[in-house]
């Protein structure tokens, strides 16, 4: 799973990044400070399992904190993104290419109004941030169709002896866009058994509109919301794009309240709505720390977790199975309790859990076993969210 963090230049996408990842990356108000994406892993809250078993979890990789686990996940941060950029313009045309693989996009907008379309900088509230939704998904609409566009010809000529859902499977497997996606768009349309010959330009564009929504869902975070009137921005972007998931975020926030809780000023976990102040604080920290602590109550946190947590179970329906080689003990053969939490698509079977763990395993595969009940379980079971499970296979 990868996670694309899109935007136009300047609205703090490489903040939530950092936020996000805790990587160090190069930050500016200085439009295209990001070239090359930037790769790091995040983490998503799930909510543990060793409570359940009185027992304390030893994560592999990731961490947990008082029975709440945070998972690995991939990011990626790509050069900002400016209208006209499926023709080429700014870093369009790299920034598009660096999107292929994403699975779903987290577009990050800056709510205060304070850079415009262009990401230079404006005056505080001079620049409506509901342009930049509406540009942005434009852009990826006219690039999609653009690749439609492109090899048009090949495709009328495909359409004699293919259906309709094969080839545009085939044009667009390699933008990580599936064959159900493909299917469900066509099917919504109408267009599923339409010849090629006969699509008009509003019909493709409209594809592509379709597809880009099923097949690279997105959410908006709108980003700065602890500036003066960002908020309101915010409340009014939820107002006018009612069909879109808007999440207020300061990432500044973030990345202050985990460097204070790494240095022993505040105990604070990702995604809390709330800190304790845990360490004697100047003035000035004080002020500083209550500003955020005000913006918080209002914004239910700072809105970094809960960005993460939305793309990967809400957009991307994902759910969270740990898997244990001795039961007994809920631990590998090597006793670490519950080392591992898998992110699997829901609909997920114990036959896709033995492969996410190894190919091998799979291809052995016998029986699971449900730890929770004790139940035998066979190849075509649908997990659960929060499953801890025993695949046994041949040796």
């Amino acid at each position: 799973m990868l996670i694309g963090i899109i935007g136009k230049p300047s609205t703090g996408k490489s903040t939530f990044f950092m936020a996000a990842t805790s990587a160090v990356v190069k930050r500016s108000p200085v439009p295209f400070t990001t070239i090359k994406p930037n790769h790091a892993v995040g983490y998503v809250e799930v909510e543990c399992v060793d409570k359940e078993f009185n027992v304390k979890c030893n994560p592999r990789t990731g961490y947990c904190v008082d029975s709440r686990r945070f998972v690995p996940t991939d990011l990626l941060d790509v050069a900002g993104l400016v209208p006209g950029a499926h023709e080429g313009k700014g870093l369009g045309n790299k920034f598009l290419d660096d999107l292929r693989q994403a699975d779903a996009l987290i577009h990050i907008v800056d709510a205060s109004g304070s850079t415009n379309e262009m990401g230079e900088k404006v005056e505080a509230g001079s620049y409506d941030p509901a342009n930049d939704i509406r540009f942005l998904e434009d852009e990826l609409d006219y690039w999609l169709k653009g690749i439609l566009d492109n090899n048009w010809q090949k495709l009328l000529r495909e359409g004699r002896t293919k259906k309709n859902e094969e080839i545009m499977h085939e044009q667009f497997t390699g933008l990580g866009i599936s064959r159900d996606a493909i299917v469900k768009t066509l099917n919504e349309l109408n267009l599923k058994e339409k010849s090629l010959e006969q699509w008009n330009e509003e019909e493709k564009l409209e594809f592509a509109r379709r597809m880009r929504k099923i097949g690279k869902p997105l959410i908006v975070v709108a980003n700065k919301c602890d500036v003066p009137g960002a908020y309101e921005n915010y409340e009014k972007l939820v107002k006018e794009f009612p069909d879109h998931i808007i999440i207020p975020c300061s990432s500044e926030a973030e990345i202050t309240l985990k460097e204070a809780a790494k240095n022993g000023f505040v105990k604070y976990v990702p995604g809390d709505p709330d800190f304790e102040i845990i360490k004697e604080l100047s003035e000035e920290q004080k002020k500083a720390m209550e500003f955020l602590r005000t913006y918080m109550k209002k914004a239910g946190g700072t809105g970094v977790q809960k960005a993460l947590n939305t793309v990967v179970f809400e957009l991307l329906h994902y759910i969270a199975v740990f898997p244990v080689a001795v039961p007994s003990k809920l631990s590998d053969i090597k006793g670490n309790i519950l080392p591992d939490c898998f992110l699997l698509k829901q609909g997920s079977t114990a036959l896709d859990f033995a492969e996410a763990i190894h190919s091998d395993i799979a291809d052995k595969f016998i029986k699971a076993i449900d730890v929770k009940t004790k139940r035998t379980l066979g190849a075509d079971y649908v997990l659960k969210n929060r499953d801890v499970i025993e695949i046994m296979f041949g040796r």
